[in-house]
């Protein structure tokens, strides 16, 4: 069995371009948690900033994924793809969502329990484990591949000026997005926390600062709200989403209750 637990949280923003996915429920708003046997899919969108529309990019994105009847057998490539052509041909007929777009990055978890990662994007998924945080997935930016090819350092990545620059991602009218979908050989074991989040997250707050809050003997939500939290008091002008996954040897109770809403 896994927990899931996700907030979204508009932050300064007028409105929120972030939208998150647990099993079958988006929400773009609050928080919500479930308890789930696999198979599953968790994942977050991040409408891109500057874009017409990014709010109904990243909600129609996860809609379409939540209709998705997930196992080992589906080609979650192909399938995001084909998302991404049907809001870009959305985006061609409709002049008030004119090249909406959205990045895109999640887990699925099939019915052996294999984990895969899949990311279009900025957002970003971690994997927490005993006092560490390891990024699983590779940012699909600008400084990303400076940084690949040695042109620059960690920390000239983290303060580049062009950090938010971003390859193709879902709904691009010009180029068709590269989705990164990968087995992670280590899998998840009991013990691991997995952490999903858009750039609200991770522009403001470090690995560091991540990993002291995750170390808490806090339940999911209260960390989860201490992360959005110090994104904010840290001068965060963005949405912030994140979802934190956890596995659960069958029987064994939680050591908190859900709440009503997705319990």
């Amino acid at each position: 069995m896994y927990y899931c637990c996700g907030i979204t949280e508009v932050g300064i923003m007028p409105h929120n371009e972030d939208a998150m996915l647990i099993h079958r429920m988006v929400s773009t708003e609050g928080t919500m948690q479930q308890m789930l046997p696999a198979p599953f899919l968790a994942a977050v969108c991040d409408g891109v900033s500057g874009e017409q529309a990014g709010e109904l990019a990243s909600r129609t994105c996860l809609n379409r994924l939540s209709a998705l009847r997930y196992s080992k057998k589906i080609n979650l490539k192909r399938r995001i793809l084909e998302i991404h052509r049907e809001i870009a041909e959305q985006s061609r007929k409709n002049r008030q969502t004119a090249n909406m777009q959205t990045t895109l990055c999640g887990i699925a978890i099939d019915e052996d329990s294999v984990m895969r990662c899949f990311n279009v994007g900025d957002s970003r998924i971690y994997r927490y484990r005993n006092g560490s945080l390891e990024q699983l997935s590779r940012d699909q930016t600008l400084v990303q591949m400076l940084y690949d090819e040695g042109s620059i350092t960690s920390e000239e990545k983290r303060m580049h000026s062009h950090r938010n620059i971003i390859l193709p991602v879902i709904g691009n009218l010009e180029e068709e997005p590269k989705p990164e979908v990968f087995v992670y050989p280590d899998g998840m074991r009991y013990g691991d926390l997995l952490l999903l989040c858009s750039d609200g997250l991770t522009d403001y707050v470090t690995n560091y600062e991540i990993e002291e809050v995750l170390a808490r003997p806090k339940a999911m939500p209260i960390r989860l709200a201490q992360l959005v939290q110090l994104a904010l008091d840290k001068g965060g002008r963005d949405n912030i989403t994140l979802i934190g996954v956890v596995r659960y040897p069958q029987g064994v109770p939680l050591p908190f209750p859900l709440s009503a809403h997705g319990g």
